[in-house]
């Protein structure tokens, strides 16, 4: 529910943003977090005094995560709805406790991997009963809404009928579901070349862009300031653009999502924490020799921006040029001993301390996380 086709939503003053970066996030009424930041501290197109989140990790998933504790601080009011107390929840007013997927009911209708798995549909039921006070994220958006007067349009707080309605087009009903816990099929054709349809006024569907035709050249780019044709450019922070920062930071450093955990989740599961115990950054073993590093050894990353530290872990295949590093970093795991990490230390293990806030993609306004400049010395004593 986004609440879009509300009248209230017409008056809604357009997206932070859109100024700056028509075509980015703000085109479809989503904020970035750098400019959300600017909104709250500087008021900035206009202000923001309060937020409500949903599990969203920002000060451990996004660059300049003191920014983001100052935003967060100087909010008049922010609510956080999450599984645990997370270094960006600990900043809100108000901490609403999350009932787990295996803590309450939810209809999925569709899974995005096949035309078999598509078909499916699964109300997903509740295994264990929820701890304590935590309900669904569902649960708070509709009992919230019905508070502030906004019941009739979310079915006056009642999710099982939201639900019914959501399956009304497809026949399948919330009985049947109840009845068949593994889910039930509602056969579906794949509709291949779906741009040769004729719309309501009898012209060809075509292509999602102006023309209607697979662009090569985007007068939507050329009308916005930006190339028609895509072009490679160079990182304003690499090598080829900065060749003064390299005699202070010679290496290349990006990162990749551990397979091990889920985003910034799941290091205080002992069963998975004990197989990877610290934050590492991978690198080649001929550049940690030239450094006097050895696998396992803590170390020190600094980019022009900032710091964290990880242990070396050796991948030859790596290019010794390039080092690799992961984000999400900060919780203690009480099992093993393992304490928590300090997300705003340059001592400690958040790997967007790394990132310059400033570099952002001129059309997304996406700062690069996955190109900078860095050196890894060795930590003698951690």
């Amino acid at each position: 529910m986004t609440g879009e086709d509300l009248p209230s939503a017409k008056r809604l003053a357009p997206a932070i943003g859109i100024a700056e970066r028509p075509l980015g996030p703000a085109r479809w009424g989503h904020v970035s977090p750098q400019d959300f930041y600017r909104a709250v501290l500087e008021g900035l197109p206009y202000p923001v005094r309060g937020l409500i989140g949903f599990g969203t990790n920002l000060l451990l998933a996004r660059a300049d995560p003191a920014q983001g504790r100052a935003a967060l601080a100087a909010l008049d009011f922010y609510a956080h709805a999450d599984l645990f107390m997370t270094p960006t929840a600990a900043l809100a007013d108000i901490v609403l406790p999350v009932a787990s997927c295996f803590e309450s009911d939810a209809l999925r209708i569709g899974f995005e991997i096949s035309e078999g798995a598509q078909s499916h549909v699964q109300l997903r039921r509740a295994i264990v009963a929820p701890a304590g006070e935590a309900r669904s994220d569902t649960d708070f958006i509709f009992s919230l809404a019905v508070r502030l007067g906004l019941g009739e349009h979310l079915w006056n707080g009642n999710v099982e009928e939201a639900y019914r309605y959501q399956l009304a087009p497809s026949g399948v009903t919330l009985d049947q579901l109840r009845a068949q816990p593994a889910g039930l099929r509602k056969p579906l054709s794949t509709r291949h070349q779906k741009h040769v349809g004729i719309d309501d006024k009898g012209n060809p569907r075509g292509f999602s862009t102006p023309s209607r035709k697979i662009e090569f050249w985007s007068e939507t780019f050329l009308d916005h300031g930006h190339p028609a044709l895509p072009d490679f450019v160079e990182p304003p922070i690499g090598p080829v653009a900065r060749p003064d920062l390299m005699a202070s930071y010679p290496l290349i450093l990006t990162c990749a999502k551990p397979s091990l955990f889920c985003q910034t989740q799941h290091r205080a599961l002992p069963s998975l924490r004990k197989r990877t115990m610290h934050a590492e950054i991978e690198l080649n073993p001929v550049t940690a020799a030239a450094r006097g590093i050895k696998n396992g050894d803590w170390v020190d990353v600094r980019t022009p921006a900032g710091g964290m530290r990880a242990r070396a872990r050796f991948n030859e295949q790596i290019d010794p040029r390039v080092v690799v590093g992961e984000h999400g970093w900060w919780q203690k795991c009480d099992e093993l001993g393992v304490g928590a990490s300090d997300p705003f230390s340059p001592d400690g293990t958040n790997f967007y301390l790394t990132v310059d806030p400033a570099v952002r993609d001129p059309v997304s306004g996406t700062q690069s996380h996955r190109s900078n400049l860095c050196e890894v010395r060795l930590v003698p004593e951690h």
